[in-house]
């Protein structure tokens, strides 16, 4: 079973949301979070954990070996990202910040001439949180401009443990780093506020999950703000999260809300998402 949080918008309570909903599965199932905001994770923070376990991530770097090259420009043809330049009577070279490390300069090359010179991008950690539950995070190296590679690398960690649900808590936007941690979700979870700015951003990210297949249910975060919630664009409405101070000192102490409240009001909306949300994925 596999679940995106995400939203578009930045600062509408994803993290709070995927946090709280992975604390509740994990009651009954082995759940693995991945924080796949790379350039900026921190569920780990609102976890209170300090990460674990990391791991050096690099990309695919072209080297141009010039004894081997016949200067074809295969490579600069065939470069989705024009990352590769090659002027009249000179031989290949790459502009690094364009490069995606997609290999396919490497692929296409016929006398064997690009090796691989690999890229550290960044690290990825494996934290427990609890018995049934382990946090995967992404997180960039500084001055690292791409972080699509490194939000595939997560999730490819990710894989890498047992679980029954896995959860994807996106980064803000709707980039391709974005479609990158939703890409094999079977279903996405939609975090908005109701104010024309997380109206606006949810129309956006809906137009990602259409042309991605996904279906996507709303979550209305602080949704007591104004009296009417307004139209969502058809997409249906899994719950509702009051603006609470209970949600504010759980995010502020770094712990779930069941973990602090266990019998309030908003424990019980976490626990009806996770109950709803098992039901959507297994009835297909």
């Amino acid at each position: 079973m596999r679940i995106a949080v995400t939203g578009g918008k930045g600062g509408t309570g994803k993290s709070t949301v995927a946090i709280n909903l992975a604390w509740e599965l994990s009651k009954k199932f082995n759940v693995v979070l991945v924080d796949a905001d790379v350039e900026c994770p921190n569920d780990h923070i609102l976890l209170s954990k300090k990460l674990e376990n990391p791991r050096e991530e690099y990309i695919f770097r072209p080297k141009f070996n010039y004894k081997k090259c016949i200067r074809c420009s295969l490579c600069v043809k065939n470069c989705s990202e024009n990352a590769i330049v090659m002027f009249k009577e000179g031989y290949p070279f790459l502009m690094p910040t364009l490069c995606s490390g997609c290999k396919t300069c490497q692929l296409v090359c016929p006398s064997d001439a690009i090796e691989d010179d690999r890229k550290h991008i960044g690290n990825t950690y494996v934290t427990p949180v609890n018995e049934r539950l382990t946090l995967v995070t992404g997180m960039l190296k500084e001055g690292e401009e791409r972080s699509y590679p490194l939000v595939i690398s997560t999730k490819k960690r990710a894989n890498e443990l047992n679980y029954d649900i896995i959860i994807y808590d996106t980064s803000a936007g709707t980039g391709n780093h974005v479609a990158a941690a939703i890409e094999n979700a079977q279903l996405a979870v939609v975090v908005t506020e109701p104010t024309p700015l997380g109206l606006h951003d949810l129309k956006m990210i809906l137009k990602l999950l259409e042309k991605e297949g996904k279906k996507g249910y709303a979550v209305i975060n602080r949704y007591n703000i104004i009296d009417d919630v307004p139209e969502l664009n058809g997409i249906e409405v899994l719950e509702k999260i009051p603006l609470s101070e209970r949600v504010l000192e759980s995010y502020v102490k770094g712990r779930p809300l069941s973990s602090i409240f266990p019998e309030s009001e908003e424990s019980r909306i976490f626990s009806e998402m996770a109950n709803k949300l098992v039901g959507l994925v297994w009835q297909k």
